[in-house]
């Protein structure tokens, strides 16, 4: 019977481009829907970018721009990238929309009627020198657990261990580099204890694999706590209604997210949201997530939705983490690759196979090995796949005016592939994708040593015999047609391409079972390229293996003795206002007080770094007898001493506390 399918992935953040680890999860989700519409089931992607919270905030200051403006720029890019590998979203959408903030607002109301709503004072960490509270990811320090340092607020990445941020030790805010101190304030709390007898049973109801559920169990054990649904100002959000300067945090707004874009969908198509959404309607819902984000869709998400009145979804599906050449996704390795470098080098269409050939329906990490990569993508979409097609169509176009032979030679064969049809579908239907690809990959085997069994390029060189080359090509290139339709899926341009050249579409998974006979074929044109590991390689960056030497100073430039050094001279002064600078994108303008020493006008290439609004009263270190130099924004009278990579990397030297302006520092 057709199914009713809504499904999604999740919200990628609108903070960075789109990489490969995105692409991972948009493909895993898009081979299941297209598998569900080749059986004939209504199945419905949505997505959106998830726009809200403090890093978006911070990082529109940075830029210089609007929140509104960054998210629509990573919108269009994220867009792109997605359509590049043929991603099949109904609708990719964005959590700052309307429909968000109607659901956000209805889902939180009906919270609070039903008593899950909470409300109480809560100490947490504060940057005086940013003047804003700071979420968990923005204090770092050592981990209260096992001590490993250089830990977020709200978990370890080397323990696993979950706490709040006043639990680290020596925590420093990520914004300032200072100690935050301890302010109270009002917020809400999710009461999530209040549902634990329902997600008990649901994470036991076959939802979700059986290593999530154990995985659920440790936080069972531990007590489920009462879950921070607000956020103070500044906040780039929806305002909490009758709560001024109080924002729903990100987490609450991003999963119903899934709700706006659907409803987005169903306002242009004339679906039913409440069929998909409410309890008792004759739906499924199904959501692709990455391990990271589990405690969220799996004890947040279905007790929010079970609160407010709305269905749960019958299916979270787990992923690992993707690494590459064996590493996690690193800049400064060069393993982190976005989506838009891959398309600038490589078909997307490989990638999406090469991956499926990877992925089941645990939460093991997989690799993107690249010579692995290279070698199977040779291997067995060029030399087992398209080789069908390639060594078997001239035989029909050149010998017998395209046309396919009447009957099959062996119809026996054809019909053991029919029949590995539906073992295939059951892998697809269960996400065990890289065993399908295996049962698939072994029928293209067989149907090469039944053409290299009956060697049609032989039988060709006597013209008595022309009638069993046709029957034999015909043979292979239907049992090519069956391997491109379960296929179909996960390569669904080369599946286009090889119906367009076979002549016939392809609308229904079984629709291979039927052969082509008696029919006409086009002449062949390659459907798949050998790969270039060299090529392939250009995907990351090898960091030399070993240390290289510094470069030689420019000429005319040299040591500098302690004579020379001692001229410089180190004032201590405040910044009394910092703006930005128009047409320059590193560039802030400061005025400096160095008490008796006057005031300086310095140009700081600091902007991605602080928020001139945070910098004022500031003490730093200045180079103040500097030769003044004339730019193009105007004179630059000293030098503001900073450390660090650059970038957004950059802290400026402070003084210690009781320094004043003008005073020496040595």
């Amino acid at each position: 019977m057709p199914r009713s399918i809504l499904v999604t992935s999740a919200l990628p953040y609108a903070n960075g481009p789109t990489h490969l680890g995105h692409v991972t999860e948009t493909v895993q989700t898009d081979i299941w829907v297209r598998f569900q519409r080749l059986r004939g089931h209504e199945c419905h992607y949505v997505c959106a970018d998830d726009t809200h919270g403090t890093p978006i905030m911070l990082q529109a200051r940075a830029e210089g721009i609007t929140p509104e403006a960054l998210i629509e720029r990573v919108g269009v890019e994220r867009r792109r990238s997605f359509a590049g590998f043929r991603i099949g979203f109904d609708n990719y959408y964005t959590t700052h929309s309307p429909e968000n903030r109607h659901y956000t607002e209805l889902v939180f109301k009906a919270l609070d009627a039903a008593g899950h709503i909470d409300r109480r004072p809560v100490v947490q960490a504060y940057d005086e020198q940013a003047g804003m509270f700071l979420p968990d990811r923005y204090v770092k320090g050592h981990c209260p657990r096992c001590d490993a340092p250089d830990q977020y607020g709200d978990s370890c990445e080397a323990c696993g261990a979950t706490y709040s941020p006043s639990d680290l030790k020596n925590p420093v805010s990520v914004l300032s580099g200072t100690a935050p101190i301890q302010r109270e304030s009002e917020h809400l709390f999710f009461k999530l204890g209040h549902f634990e007898d329902m997600l008990r049973a649901w994470t036991r109801s076959g939802t979700l694999h059986p290593a999530v559920t154990n995985k659920l169990d440790e936080w069972f054990e531990a007590g489920l706590r009462d879950w921070d649904v607000s956020r103070d100002a500044p906040y780039f959000g929806f305002e909490i209604p009758g709560a001024p300067g109080k924002f729903f945090y990100v987490w609450l707004d991003a999963p119903i997210g899934y709700m706006a874009s659907f409803d987005d969908l169903c306002r242009r198509t004339g679906l039913d949201f409440d069929a998909y959404w409410r309890p008792g309607g004759n739906t499924e819902l199904h959501h692709f997530i990455g391990k990271d984000i589990l405690y969220f869709h799996s004890l947040f998400w279905p007790a929010t939705l079970e609160g407010a009145g709305f269905r749960k979804p019958d299916g979270v599906h787990v992923h690992g983490f993707l690494t590459i050449n064996g590493q996690k996704m690193s800049k400064s390795r060069g393993t982190f690759v976005t989506a838009e470098r891959y398309l600038e080098l490589l078909p997307a269409e490989y990638f999406r196979y090469f991956i499926a050939g990877k992925l089941g329906p645990g939460v093991d990490d997989f690799d993107l090995n690249l010579e692995e990569f290279t070698t199977r993508i040779n291997a067995e979409i060029v030399g087992k796949l398209v080789n069908l097609a390639s060594r078997c169509a001239p035989f029909i176009t050149r010998g017998h005016d395209g046309l396919l032979a009447s009957a099959l030679p062996d119809p026996a064969l054809h019909a053991d592939f029919a029949r590995a049809g539906e073992s295939i579908a059951s892998l697809f239907e269960a996400r065990e994708y890289a065993a399908a690809i295996r049962e698939i990959m072994a029928l293209a085997d067989r149907a090469n040593q039944y053409v290299d069994a009956h060697k049609p390029w032989v039988l060709a060189r006597d013209p008595a015999r022309a009638s069993e080359v046709q029957a034999v090509a015909t043979q292979a290139l239907n049992l090519f047609r069956m391997l491109m339709a379960w296929l179909k899926p996960v390569m669904p341009d080369m599946a286009t391409r090889a119906e367009a050249f076979l002549g016939a579409p392809i609308r229904h998974w079984d629709d291979a079972g039927t052969p082509l006979l008696g029919t006409r074929i086009q002449p062949y044109d390659p459907l798949a390229s050998r790969l270039d590991l060299a090529l392939v390689n250009k995907l990351v960056e090898t960091p030399p293996s070993t240390p290289q030497p510094p470069p030689p100073p420019p000429e005319g430039t040299g040591e500098v003795d302690i004579e020379t050094f001692q001229k410089v001279d180190l004032r201590v002064a405040r910044i009394a206002s910092a703006e930005l600078v128009e047409g320059a994108d590193k560039l802030l303008k400061l005025s400096l007080d160095l008490g008796e020493g006057g005031s300086r006008q310095v140009f700081a290439g600091i902007r991605a770094a602080y928020d001139p609004a945070t910098l004022v009263d500031r003490l730093v270190v200045v180079v103040a007898n500097l030769k003044p130099r004339k730019m193009r924004f105007g004179v630059s009278e000293g030098m503001v001493l900073a450390a660090g990579p650059g970038g957004e990397d950059i802290f400026l030297l402070a003084p210690d506390a009781g320094a004043r302006p003008g005073m020496r520092v040595k």
